[in-house]
């Protein structure tokens, strides 16, 4: 079974940059993408990227975060500059077997167990 791993979570103050790095397997043969959940709050999209590189962005997160893959780590990266206080949530590391990656978290069937984004206004 796959198993995605995140890490890099943390506590930023409004401004900060935080990455994020989710560990799997099989990183080149999938769509993958980052999600987050706000307190009180659906789990909604904030970026994908599938195997040939073709990216997608939150309007919310546009400009602000890149999502990127290296392919030698089997690692998904998610660099994030200039935070504010709603990018605070859970984010998860989750893929799927499409070729072209849905904003929408039910289309994906395999996810991390998430990590923590605190930013601090």
């Amino acid at each position: 079974q796959v198993e995605l791993m995140e890490s890099g979570g943390g506590a930023v103050e409004a401004g900060g940059s935080l990455s994020l790095s989710c560990i799997s397997p099989n990183t080149r043969a999938y769509c993958m993408a980052w999600f987050r959940q706000g307190p009180g709050q659906e789990r909604k999209e904030v970026a994908t990227i599938s195997r040939l590189g073709t990216t997608t962005y939150a309007d919310s997160v546009k400009g602000r975060f890149t999502i990127s893959r290296d392919y030698a780590k089997k690692t998904l990266l998610l660099e994030m500059t200039n935070m504010q206080p709603e990018d605070t949530g859970t984010y998860y590391c989750a893929q799927a077997q499409r070729r072209v990656c849905p904003p929408t978290p039910d289309a994906y069937d395999t996810w991390g167990q998430g990590t923590q984004v605190t930013v601090s206004s």
